[in-house]
């Protein structure tokens, strides 16, 4: 397994949500001026393909299969018992909400996206812990 390639991308995850927790201010209010729309969008974005980019280095790595989608490569983490069923559905959900920033831009809800970066994202940071300990075990 090419270690050090998953964790280069975890250091990237890891520091995007770094980055995030400190650009996000303090209320919905301040968070609605463009700027800072635009970068907690974008961290938020880059932060969930991280995420993803890991999935498919392990699933390529530990040699579970080719996917035939993004969805495929969290069924066969989670049918191997590498992640767990939280960490599957919390990848599912950010990815639905990255999807929703690139491809439905002017759908995208101010107060939804604001909620996800204060208090829904850092669960990516769990994610991040449960591959470290992969890493530990192959």
């Amino acid at each position: 397994m090419d270690r050090d390639r998953v964790l280069t991308r975890l250091d990237a995850l890891e520091g995007y949500l770094r980055e995030l927790r400190g650009i996000v201010p303090p209320s919905l209010a301040d968070y609605r001026r463009v700027e800072v729309k635009r970068a907690c969008e974008r961290l938020a974005q880059v932060t969930v393909e991280a995420a993803l980019d890991v999935c498919a280095l392990l699933v390529r790595e530990l040699r579970l299969g080719v996917p035939a989608e993004e969805d495929d490569l969290l069924n066969k983490l989670l049918q191997a018992a590498l992640l767990s069923e939280q960490t599957v559905a919390t990848l599912r959900r950010m990815k639905g909400f990255r999807n929703i920033l690139v491809h439905e831009y002017t759908a995208v809800d101010d107060r939804i996206v604001y909620e996800v970066v204060t208090q829904k994202i850092g669960n990516l940071a769990r994610f991040a812990a449960e591959v470290r300990a992969i890493l530990d075990r192959v």
